[in-house]
């Protein structure tokens, strides 16, 4: 048998080493405990060199950088990060059309025999066409690890049963997770997938029948799912063992999911397709800690492009430490808004924290005066008697020619003062007044897609040219 030229996906990595640069349980609280501001820098600068090293080998970062102005050598630390251009989607997606169907970010001959192993996946298109992702197995597994410890630091234990609501298919996410409890939390893990993959009643058999004690994935399904036990007679509250929740909080009321699951401790955390997980809340439920050992995470003003203050919305911009082996990301702009938390930590952790997802920049609609994050919305639907927390807004054109926001929320209830209600609120939370129009419970989800997509859509364009 002829020797295989093609090292496998297990020997491009080394278990230890990886613990080591990113330990994952105790050892990661610890980490941060212990570590002063110098011995993380330290660690910081030495896989920023080795990151910039990579990038300057791929076409993608050869352009964006040369076309900035920058030559080999420029880049000497850290420190000259903020002058270096962001990217965003649409310059992969240009590198995509300019080198189809895999695009020249990732720097990587498909045809040669000796480039390393890849894990190919898409995202999922909330944003516009999906997007091609691919992983080498340093960054994968390390997004894994990452992922794990996140899950461990807000209580996962090896004898929970977890069961995911993430799709899977070309889509990364739900084959994501699964790495990640499989692979480094011991814990029993169930693919239930979205509701077309698994329908909702089957979802909450499984859930029964298996003793899951944890789930995984977006709140706006975890709302469906609560509803639906009712509707089999089973009670969340009493008839399922939930204990804790975790996945993409962000408005969507963790008080009131929590309560719909009787008594499930609910957490956050924040990670894109390409980084993976970023950020993630932990016991004290206080903002959501930043792994800066693997990211560093800039905050930068919508319009400016220059770094907020503690408190202030602007974009997430990260920079992923670890993605040295295939597709490097160095000031990689998601576009989606969050604000810097001030003060210290409750748990005496040394490392930043952010207030989560509170939506996206660019569907902001600047209504009036005022800028309005779609998603800001369900803050408001958990605290207005009759509905059930599902709502699309319709960003369109009144008859006059004025930009109007309407939002169609499902209710429970037929009463107009329902709607005269919350849109009172609405206008009081956000500054500016918008239609509310009641909808029958399940009315929205073809719209939205809440039981086929991991990602609901919540926001229409119906804007005349």
């Amino acid at each position: 048998m002829s020797e295989n030229r093609h090292p496998d996906y297990f020997g491009h990595l080394d278990r230890d080493g990886l613990l080591r640069e990113f330990p994952v349980g105790e050892d990661f609280v610890s980490r941060f405990r212990t570590w002063s501001p110098e011995q993380l820098k330290t660690h910081q600068e030495r896989l920023f060199s080795q990151l910039v090293e990579r990038a300057w080998q791929v076409p993608f970062y050869q352009r964006l950088w040369s076309d900035a102005g920058l030559q080999r050598g420029d880049i000497k630390g850290l420190d000259d990060l903020p002058s270096l251009p962001v990217f965003d989607k649409s310059d992969i997606m240009a590198s995509i059309d300019r080198a189809p169907p895999w695009g020249d970010f990732h720097g990587i001959d498909f045809a040669s025999p000796d480039r390393p192993p890849v894990i190919t996946h898409t995202t999922t298109g909330t944003t516009g066409n999906p997007q091609v992702l691919v992983f080498g197995p340093r960054t994968r597994e390390v997004q894994n690890m990452l992922l794990a410890r996140a899950y461990q630091f807000q209580g996962l234990q090896p004898a929970d049963v977890v069961q995911s609501i993430y799709g899977h298919g070309l889509v990364n996410g739900g084959h994501y997770i699964r790495e990640a409890v499989t692979h480094w939390t011991g814990a029993r893990f169930l693919s239930a997938g979205t509701g077309i993959e698994t329908p909702s009643r089957r979802q909450i058999e499984l859930m029964r029948d298996f003793g899951v004690t944890v789930l995984v994935g977006f709140a706006d399904y975890f709302k469906i799912l609560a509803q639906t036990a009712r509707e089999l007679e089973i009670d969340p509250r009493s008839d399922l063992g939930i204990r804790m929740i975790s996945g993409h909080i962000g408005l969507d009321g963790a008080e009131a999911l929590s309560d719909s699951f009787g008594g499930a401790e609910v957490f956050d955390w924040y990670g894109v397709g390409d980084t993976g997980i970023i950020a993630a809340e932990g016991p004290d439920h206080d903002g959501l800690y930043v792994m800066q050992d693997a990211h560093v995470l800039e905050l930068l003003d919508i319009d400016s492009g220059h770094v907020v203050a503690a408190g202030e919305k602007g974009d997430m911009v990260v920079t992923s430490l670890f993605t040295s082996d295939v597709y490097p990301i160095i000031r990689f702009n998601t576009h989606d808004v969050s604000s810097l938390r001030a003060g210290t930590s409750a748990l005496d952790m040394n490392c930043d924290r952010i207030d989560g997802f509170l939506g996206r920049s660019d569907n902001m609609i600047k209504l009036r005066g005022i800028n309005i994050f779609p998603h800001a919305i369900a803050t408001f639907l958990d605290t207005q008697h009759g509905l059930n927390g599902e709502y699309l807004c319709r960003h369109r054109h009144d008859a006059s020619g004025r930009e109007i926001l309407i939002v169609d929320v499902e209710s429970t209830s037929d009463n107009a003062e329902v709607g005269t209600a919350l849109a009172e609120k609405l206008r009081a939370g956000l500054g500016v007044a918008m239609e509310v129009q009641l909808k029958p419970v399940g009315s929205l989800a073809n719209e939205t897609g809440v039981e086929s997509r991991q990602k609901a859509i919540r926001l229409v364009d119906e804007r005349t040219s």
